[in-house]
């Protein structure tokens, strides 16, 4: 159930990138009033006057020096979108936040469109996080500040490489002389069945049934390259089956 506001709140944003200006359009969509979003060369230390939030979507290792530079106001959260970085970094204030969404924002447009479907977030701090999502009719659950490291890593592994991985699967499949659109029904029924089922379930293939001939002959058949990845997955894969 969306939250519901008096009055509309009111944003402002420090990061001119694709996660600033991403939250900045969604929350607009959403109701909010959203002040002009500030960047690069903006001076910053009025951000927190008369708003509700202040979002710091900058690079990681910059929130820090931003968050120094707003002059605290009692009233005003402020928060920032890093999936790694604990509360600390918003030292100076007394109301602090981390919002971070499970989504991938190649473009503020897209962002923003994925930003209000529902999209799964990561709280913490102040329940004015809990408040955004709700506004964005997202689902939240909480992240303590000594698990954000490995929760951002599961969210690189589940995102980054997986997309890495199949890099690798076009390389090789190019390499047989195969086009790799013909793969990609493989991979969406593959995570099908995994939200259906679960990875341990899910898993098919060599690795699984434990047939080492096959998996010789790939790696007989890959370019030298790519057996060191290669390997890895069957030591993955492996662990699946050894303990599901």
């Amino acid at each position: 159930m969306v939250h519901r506001h008096e009055r509309p709140r009111r944003l402002q944003v420090i990061g001119g990138g694709r996660a600033g200006r991403s939250f900045a359009l969604a929350l607009a969509q959403a109701g909010w009033r959203v002040g002009r979003v500030l960047g690069r060369g903006d001076q910053v230390a009025d951000a927190a006057d008369g708003v509700d939030l202040v979002i710091i979507a900058t690079p990681d290792a910059a929130i820090a020096e931003v968050a120094a530079s707003i002059s605290p106001r009692a009233a005003t959260v402020v928060a920032h979108v890093s999936g790694s970085l604990g509360l600390d970094v918003l030292g100076p204030h007394g109301r602090r936040a981390a919002v971070h969404p499970l989504v991938a924002m190649p473009s503020p447009e897209i962002g923003a469109e994925r930003l209000i479907s529902g999209a799964w977030f990561a709280v913490a701090g102040d329940p004015v996080a809990r408040h955004v999502v709700d506004d964005l009719g997202g689902r939240w659950f909480e992240v303590a500040d000594a698990d954000r490291a490995a929760y951002h890593a599961a969210a690189v592994i589940a995102s980054n490489h997986v997309v890495a991985l199949l890099g690798q699967a076009e390389r090789v499949a190019a390499g047989a002389g195969v086009p790799f659109e013909a793969y990609l029904d493989l991979v969406r029924a593959t995570i099908d069945n995994v939200a259906e089922l679960g990875p341990a379930a899910a898993l098919t293939g060599p690795a699984a049934r434990g047939d080492w001939d096959t998996i010789d002959r790939h790696l007989a058949a890959l370019d030298p390259a790519e057996r060191d990845a290669y390997q890895a997955m069957v030591a993955l894969a492996r662990r699946l089956v050894a303990d599901p």
